[in-house]
């Protein structure tokens, strides 16, 4: 038996079909100003970055000739990615594991701390408060306090190390560019745990205490529960956490210009501080070519994390 279309289908599905384009026009109205800033704050500066890294300026950003330059500005002998005294391989390990490392520590502590914060004690409320500091503070703020902290000759940090016998003496600490760069991990990590924390803990929250209970009187022990019905349930909480995460940790250049003293290129920069770096050696052409190569890094670092995690995967 096959079925053909009717007439009347045909002028039904016309219908529906006028009807949503409609429902589109008569919604336009109340969108136009999101969409107007989105087209002012996101998409012109975005084309602006773009169509300036096929340009070349010089230190004092004035555009050298009106010709497009191809491709000098990312790959050309003073390009981005080319540019002679930048170890722009280590620049590009480092970025990969500012990355990975901050965002995963993230996650791990926050699940720790949304775990004991979910358990009713005495003072939860007030611990809770407490949590949230380091992000209502400043990051600059933040970062300072680890900077004057880590200084040699007056750093409280380096001198309780010291007292404590955990070092012999004082250390530079944020004058190697390497020791610098592990320091600001750590202070990444340190701001971005309140955020992180509440996402995962507001996800506890909606698990259902009678799918626990169902489970530990079938015989499943705590560690089968947490990882069976509780991980799954919060993966969409870990997911906005992680993704929010990652942009934030591409946009933390307070925390590695702040801690980093040591001046030029050397190994303790990543492809976010390296871009301003090149903005005054360089000129805005060299640094909006590393820009969108940023950019087209951080793209490929979410999809991959997206293609791994699937957040939006239904929980059997």
């Amino acid at each position: 038996m096959s079925l053909t279309a009717t007439p009347q289908m045909v002028n039904q599905a016309k219908k529906r079909k006028t009807s949503a384009w409609g429902d589109s026009l008569r919604a336009l109205p109340w969108l136009l100003p999101t969409l107007v800033l989105i087209a002012a704050v996101v998409l012109y500066p975005a084309y602006l970055m773009i169509r300036t890294s096929f340009f070349k300026y010089n230190a004092m950003g004035i555009q050298r000739s009106p010709d497009p330059v191809g491709l000098e500005n990312y790959i050309g002998r003073g390009g981005a990615l080319t540019f002679p005294g930048v170890p722009i391989e280590r620049i590009l390990i480092n970025t990969v594991v500012w990355v990975v490392v901050v965002v995963f520590v993230t996650l791990l502590i926050s699940l720790l701390i949304a775990q004991f914060l979910n358990k009713p004690f005495r003072g939860r409320k007030l611990l809770r408060l407490f949590v949230i500091l380091p992000w209502a503070c400043s990051v600059v703020m933040t970062t300072t306090v680890f900077r004057y902290g880590l200084q040699q000759e007056t750093g409280l940090f380096n001198r309780f190390l010291v007292d404590v016998g955990i070092l012999d003496r004082a250390v530079a600490w944020t004058k190697d560019p390497t020791a610098a760069f592990w320091i600001a991990v750590f202070v990444a990590v340190y701001v971005s745990l309140p955020f992180t924390t509440y996402t995962i803990l507001a996800g506890l929250q909606s698990v259902s205490k009678d799918v626990l209970e169902a489970a530990h009187v079938d015989g499943a022990n705590a560690v089968q529960r947490y990882w069976s019905i509780v991980l799954p349930l919060l993966r969409p909480s870990i997911a906005v956490a992680a993704l929010i995460n990652i942009i934030n940790v591409f946009n933390s250049l307070p925390i590695l210009r702040i801690l980093q003293e040591t001046p030029g290129y050397h190994t303790g920069h990543i492809t976010t501080t390296l871009m301003y770096e090149y903005q005054t050696a360089l000129g805005p052409g060299v640094s909006s070519a590393l820009s969108v190569l940023n950019f087209l890094f951080c793209l490929v670092i979410i999809a991959i994390y997206l293609a791994i995690v699937q957040p939006t995967k239904e929980v059997a």
